[in-house]
């Protein structure tokens, strides 16, 4: 069964980010599955820090825009869904290739989301894991 309540594709999350920061980085949506979103970030010359490693910053903002994405797509028809907390333990470097993250709901209640994100290197291996929980917010009344 689906957690969407509204049409996802790789197509319209990438529509959704032209000219935004993860455009700007170079990032990738892959795939849209029935409770999982994946997402790719090149290690280039935009991404790394001065030591030559996919900056932690850049795997957050792709934990942060996987997660994001994820509980926006999910929430009631009319609501929508803003970040309240991230957090992130860096695991491994990467210093070349692409970084993927997969995102999946840990929970999707009436007020909040949490969603878990882990981040793998073209080896496989494991390079960041992050959880972002997510406030739902109804539509105001006018």
């Amino acid at each position: 069964m689906t957690v969407w309540t509204k049409p996802i594709s790789v197509a319209e999350l990438t529509a959704i980010h032209k000219d935004t920061a993860v455009a700007h980085l170079g990032m990738e949506f892959l795939e849209v599955g029935d409770d999982f979103i994946t997402a790719r970030v090149p290690v280039d010359a935009r991404t790394k820090q001065p030591y030559g490693l996919l900056h932690g910053g850049v795997s957050v903002v792709l934990a942060e825009t996987l997660g994001s994405c994820g509980a926006a797509y999910s929430c009631p028809p009319g609501h929508r869904a803003v970040g309240l907390d991230i957090n992130a333990n860096h695991l491994k470097g990467a210093t070349s290739g692409w970084v993927t993250g997969i995102t999946r709901p840990v929970h999707i209640g009436r007020t909040t989301q949490v969603w878990q994100i882990d981040l793998r290197n073209d080896a496989g291996e494991l390079t960041c894991v992050s959880r972002i929980t997510m406030a739902v917010l109804a539509p105001r009344a006018s």
